[in-house]
């Protein structure tokens, strides 16, 4: 007999119409409304990549790719899908009533964020157990997934495209950027968050397994809330490995994140080419995994091991 099992995919969530900016910029913000510069830089950087993140679009697809791969992974289970967002309907709670409505008693829960942070994956997690609390629902929560092989496999491939585009002889004046979102810096050291470390760790890995020589790893992307966050920003890095190392090519890798959108397309595409432009270096940027196949199969071989 067939088990049936919830799915539950979290993500950040990003705005579908330029008139959801504010109300998701208010969440993001718990419930202080942004002033009309804050809002309007927002807009401006939405405009720059097109007009809105593809995240929304991508994050869907991403969660239908996972179902499909899981349900053709086992013949014993049949998984139902539902998407819970941090910050926009459908909200994590939403989406969990909704489990309720429809009988599931047991499902497994997954953010789309590869590594650990009790600030990001734990808070998406803590929300989805209070609510799956309220009618019974069991939860197991995969807490991350950068050190699946397949995930590993993923970007050292990327790295090795993008090298085998630099003449040999420029190898060694490369650098591998390995990077993630930064977070506020009190919180993980009081914490004692495993966050940076798994960076470190997916450098390491990816260093280990390419044929890059250069890594350094880096943060981005952070918040404005005039505390210290994790650094060094991405950009200033770019900087000073430049100074101390003259490297001529630059290879970006921002792999906290799983796909195209805001952080990535302005923050990496635009901030850190003016960057590259400004001291004489060049600019790569793998793609991202998206719904790549050995993407998705890092996240279903990591809830084949909490199962």
């Amino acid at each position: 007999m067939t088990k049936k099992m919830g799915l539950l995919v979290m993500a950040y969530g990003t705005p579908y119409k330029e008139s959801d900016i504010e109300p998701y910029y208010t969440d993001i913000r718990h419930g202080k409304r942004p002033t009309e510069e804050e809002l309007q830089d927002l807009k401006d950087r939405y405009k720059f990549i097109g007009g809105l993140s593809p995240l929304a679009g991508t994050t869907d697809r991403q969660a239908e790719a996972l179902l499909n791969a899981l349900n053709d992974a086992y013949s014993d289970i049949e998984f139902s899908l539902y998407l819970g967002l941090k910050h926009i309907s459908p909200y994590i709670e939403e989406a969990v009533e909704q489990m309720h409505k429809d009988g599931i008693e047991e499902a497994i829960t997954v953010v789309l964020a590869p590594h650990y942070s009790s600030f990001s994956v734990g808070s998406y997690d803590q929300r989805a157990d209070e609510e799956a609390a309220k009618y019974g629902i069991e939860l197991k929560h995969v807490k991350h997934y950068y050190h699946q092989p397949k995930f590993i496999q993923y970007w050292t491939e990327k790295v090795n495209e993008t090298l085998a585009e630099i003449p040999q002889e420029e190898h060694n004046d490369t650098v591998l950027v390995v990077s993630a979102h930064s977070l506020p810096k009190g919180l993980i050291e009081r914490n004692n968050d495993p966050y940076p470390q798994e960076l470190e760790d997916t450098a390491r890995i990816i260093q280990q397994q390419s044929n890059i020589t250069h890594v350094a790893t880096g943060w981005q992307s952070e918040g404005n809330t005039g505390t210290p966050w994790l650094g060094p920003d991405v950009q200033d890095l770019t900087r000073n490995l430049f100074e101390q190392h003259g490297y001529k090519n630059f290879i970006y890798t921002p792999v906290g994140f799983v796909c195209e959108h805001l952080e990535v397309l302005y923050d990496n595409d635009y901030e850190c080419k003016v960057v590259c432009d400004d001291i004489g270096a060049n600019y790569y940027r793998p793609d991202m995994p998206n719904t790549h196949p050995l993407f998705i199969g890092a996240i279903v071989d990591e809830i084949k091991s909490i199962i």
